[in-house]
């Protein structure tokens, strides 16, 4: 079975301290739907990524860090507007300040005819982000598209919330994201990401089978019309935060698709939200499925 993302990775430039005064930057890419994808491939998924790239080098790196993990990019088209660039700047020991260049990149010339082909038949699972449908017109229709298609063969649909601010309104982003998200079979969002699309009994209400509560360290909260279920979360050193939310979301969806009842749903995707702030970067700290069990092993214990 098949997980099929879609939207936008860029280029990503991590810097040890302030960006005005030079200094050494460590490349890598960046991306909600990629992190979700590489997550799902590390935990022995099928996941299959949608986007545009530009024909250049940082199109390149993107490329071959996913064939690495062994995420599918054979529905990857190469458009001549540029790759999107993001900087994460130290600004505080424990903040991080983000800049985007993502104006105009390939990415946002994604559309529904990028989203057809991919969506085959071995398709079980389509997963999309808030993020997407707020790059522009076209990377909207492509999410429409993608729900559309789902729904033809049968799939199902996870949608993240993942609201950004640099992006849009919280008012423009609410009658976007709405409608779309009434749409989807399980939604995954932090508290106020919710709140933002009319909350959690509402989207019950409306038709959404599943609705997750991502609460940070405080662990995460399954509701269905059936009631609330919780899973704690892990106590860990945090590293790095950036890339937790869709690490868990890896997590989550790697045991829904393993048909495990949502406590333990819940507590797959906190482990992998562990693995994630424990370690620099969105996506390189994503743990295997030998490595789940690692959180349980005492802290300062050598396995060897």
């Amino acid at each position: 079975m098949t997980v099929v993302t879609l939207g936008e990775t860029m280029m990503a430039l991590r810097t040890t301290g302030l960006l005005r005064l030079g200094g050494s930057a460590r490349t890598s890419i960046a991306g909600a739907e990629t992190t979700v994808a590489i997550g799902l491939s590390r935990l022995g998924h099928s996941a299959r990524w949608v986007s545009r790239l530009g024909r250049d080098e940082p199109g390149e790196l993107i490329l071959r860090t996913l064939r690495a993990e062994g995420v599918d990019v054979s529905a990857v088209s190469r458009d001549d507007a540029p790759t999107g660039l993001i900087f994460f700047e130290e600004r505080l020991p424990d903040l991080v300040r983000v800049q985007y260049y993502r104006a105009n990149s390939a990415a946002t010339r994604l559309g529904p005819d990028d989203v057809r082909t991919a969506v085959s038949g071995d398709v079980s699972l389509v997963h999309l982000s808030g993020i997407t449908a707020g790059l522009g017109e076209g990377p909207r229709s492509a999410v429409e598209a993608a729900l559309d298609i789902a729904a033809e063969r049968g799939a199902t649909v996870s949608f993240d919330i993942n609201f950004r601010s640099k992006l849009w309104s919280p008012e423009t982003a609410a009658d976007v994201l709405t409608p779309l998200i009434r749409r989807a079979d399980v939604v995954i969002g932090s508290t106020g990401e919710l709140d933002l699309v009319g909350g959690v009994e509402s989207l019950l209400a409306a038709g959404v089978g599943e609705v997750v509560t991502k609460l940070g360290a405080g662990g995460a909260e399954s509701a269905t019309v059936d009631g609330k279920v919780s899973a704690p979360g892990n106590r860990v050193e945090v590293v790095d935060s950036i890339g937790a939310g869709d690490a868990f979301t890896s997590g989550y969806l790697s045991a829904f698709l393993d048909g495990l009842p949502a406590p333990e749903r819940l507590a797959r995707g906190n482990a992998c939200g562990a693995f994630a702030v424990s370690t620099s970067g969105d996506w390189e700290g994503l743990p295997t499925r030998s490595e789940l069990a690692l959180l349980d092993v005492e802290k300062g214990e050598a396995l060897r």
